[in-house]
C-alpha cells in the first residue's frame, strides 16, 4: 500500500511544499466551506503570505455539511495537494495553510469556540449562494430557509454560517473580545453588505443591543474571487499519486489563473494575501460586477449550452465554433453594461476568458455549473438584462442566455437547485404557444420586476426558445 500524504512525508526537492515552520503556525483565520475552491484559492493565498511573512494565520476549516473532508483532512494532518493545468502541463504543490479540520455536524461546539477565540481575525467564508438563506423576495433573511429557521429556534446551537456567524460575534462581544471581520468569498453582488445585512438581522431577532454593537464594530468587506476548480475526480486522484509518489486523497486540480479583489477594510489584523498576488482596493464593484457579468454569466450560458447539446464539459462546448460565437457575443453584450475597471482591459480580459474556458487540461462538467441557476442567474444575467434595457439596448443577448436556460430545465427530469420544485412545476404548467415563458417570469422574486413588466422583452425569450427547439 503507498503512504499516505501527511507531515511525516518527504517530498521531492522539486516539488512546492510549504516554505514556513507548519509546526509554529497557530489559527488566526476560521473558514467556514472547506470544499476545493477554498483549498484551491485562498488557502493557497494565505500560504504564499506565511511564506513571505510568517504569522498566527493558520486556517481552522470548517465543514458545515460534510463529515468526510474533515475527517480525510485530519488524516492527512491537513496537507493536499493542488495541480495547476494548462496547455503547456502540470505542476503541483502541497499547501499547509490550513491546521485544522472540524465538521460542524459533529461538533459545533469547537467550532463556535475557536470563533469566540480572541486570536482569531478573519473569518472567510464559501458555501455557495444558496446557504446564506437569503429571502428571494426581499433579500433580508429567509425565515422558512431550513438553516436559519433552526438557527433562530435554538441561536446557541447553529447549524448555518449565519447563525454561526452570529452566535461566534455575541460570544465575543459578551467577553469583551474585538470582533473578527467576515470575509464573503462567494459570487454575490455586493457579498460583504449582504451578509451584513443577514447577520444584522438574525441578531435583531434575539437581541438588538447584540445587532446594534454588529453594526457599529464589525467590518463585512466584499471581495471577488476567481479560479476555475473543477470537482476532483479519480483521475485527479491518480495524476496527484504519480507527481507527489504518495496517495493524496484531497488532491484538487485547478487552472493556473487566479485573482482576489479584497475592499481594504479590516477591524483588526490581516495576512499579507497581496504576496501572493491579492489586490486590496476601496471599491471592489467594478471588479466583481466584471467577473459576475463576462466570467459567471458566460459559465452558466455554456453550462446550459452543454446540457442541451450532450456536451460533458465546458473545453467540449467551447470545441464547438459556434458556441464561441455565442460566448464571444454574450461577452459583448455584457461588457456593455460594465464600467471601467480599474487596471483592466477589458478586451484582454474576455481573450483571456475564451482562453481558459477552452483549456483542455481542465475538465469542468457543464452539469456541475449547471446548478443552482435560481441563485446564480439574477446577479448574472437579469440585472444585465435591465442594464441594458434601460440603456436603450433590446437585450437580445440576455434573452437568449435566459432561453437557453429555460429551455434546460424543461428538458431536465430534476434539478439540482433550491427552487427545483417552483421551477419544475413552471415548466409543467407552461402557457399557451405564444408565451410559454410566462409561468417562470411569475416565479415570485425569481425576475427583476423590470422584466416581468416587460412584454416585449418576455417575447423575445419566448421566440428565442422556440428556435432552440427547431
Amino acid at each position: 500500500m503507498m503512504e499516505r500524504l501527511t507531515a511525516r512525508t518527504r517530498l521531492h526537492d522539486s516539488i512546492h511544499s510549504p516554505a514556513y515552520d507548519r509546526q509554529a503556525l497557530r489559527p488566526g483565520i476560521v473558514h467556514i466551506g472547506l470544499g476545493a475552491f477554498h483549498r484551491a484559492h485562498q488557502a493557497v493565498y494565505t500560504d504564499a503570505a506565511l511564506a513571505h511573512a510568517f504569522g498566527n494565520w493558520g486556517i481552522v476549516g470548517v465543514s458545515l455539511r460534510s463529515t468526510e473532508i474533515a475527517h480525510d483532512m485530519q488524516a492527512q494532518d491537513c496537507l493536499y495537494s493542488v495541480v495547476a493545468r494548462d496547455r503547456s502541463g502540470d505542476s503541483i504543490g502541497v499547501v499547509g495553510s490550513i491546521v485544522e479540520a472540524i465538521a460542524a455536524s459533529e461538533d459545533g461546539e469547537t467550532v463556535l469556540a475557536r470563533l469566540a477565540d480572541p486570536s482569531v481575525h478573519v473569518v472567510t467564508l464559501t458555501v455557495s449562494e444558496k446557504a446564506y438563506g437569503i429571502d428571494p423576495v426581499g433579500g433580508g433573511l429567509d425565515q422558512a430557509h431550513p438553516a436559519i429557521a433552526s438557527d433562530l429556534k435554538s441561536p446557541t446551537r447553529p447549524t448555518g454560517v449565519i447563525g454561526y456567524l452570529t452566535e461566534g460575534l455575541a460570544r465575543r462581544r459578551d467577553r469583551g473580545q474585538r470582533p473578527f471581520t467576515v470575509l464573503c468569498c462567494d459570487n454575490l453582488p455586493s457579498n460583504g453588505r449582504i451578509v451584513r445585512r443577514l447577520v444584522i438581522e438574525m441578531a435583531e431577532m434575539r437581541d438588538r443591543a447584540l445587532a446594534a454593537w454588529i453594526a457599529e464594530n464589525v467590518s463585512f468587506p466584499c471581495s471577488m474571487v476567481d479560479r476555475i476548480v473543477p470537482a476532483a475526480t479519480a483521475e485527479t486522484r491518480a495524476r496527484a499519486e504519480r507527481l507527489l509518489r504518495v496517495e493524496d486523497r484531497l488532491s484538487i486540480e485547478a487552472e493556473t489563473f487566479s485573482q482576489w479583489v479584497i475592499e481594504d477594510d479590516f477591524v483588526s489584523d490581516r495576512p499579507a494575501w497581496e504576496a501572493g498576488g491579492a489586490l486590496f482596493v476601496k471599491d471592489v464593484e467594478p471588479y466583481e460586477k466584471m467577473k459576475l457579468r463576462l466570467l459567471n454569466g458566460s459559465h452558466s450560458l455554456i453550462a446550459y449550452l452543454g446540457q442541451l447539446q450532450k456536451l460533458e464539459f465546458v473545453r467540449d462546448v467551447m470545441g464547438v465554433p459556434e458556441n464561441v460565437a455565442l460566448v464571444r457575443r454574450h461577452m459583448q453584450a455584457a461588457v456593455r453594461t460594465l464600467d471601467p475597471v480599474p487596471g483592466i482591459d477589458l478586451a484582454h480580459y474576455m481573450d483571456q476568458l475564451v482562453e481558459r474556458f477552452a483549456n483542455p487540461a481542465i475538465a469542468h462538467r457543464t452539469l456541475q455549473i449547471a446548478m443552482d441557476g435560481s441563485q446564480k442567474l439574477p446577479q448574472r444575467l437579469f440585472q444585465p438584462a435591465v442594464d441594458a434595457l434601460s440603456s436603450g439596448s433590446d437585450g437580445a443577448e440576455f434573452a437568449f442566455a435566459t432561453a437557453v436556460w429555460i429551455a434546460f430545465i424543461k428538458q431536465a427530469g430534476t434539478l439540482d437547485d433550491p427552487r427545483s420544485s417552483e421551477l419544475l412545476k413552471a415548466a409543467a404548467d407552461a402557457e399557451e404557444p405564444g408565451d410559454e415563458t410566462a409561468s417562470f417570469f411569475a416565479i415570485p422574486g425569481l425576475f427583476p420586476k423590470e422584466l416581468q413588466g416587460n412584454r416585449a422583452w418576455r417575447d423575445r425569450v419566448n421566440s428565442l426558445l422556440k428556435s432552440l427547439r427547431s
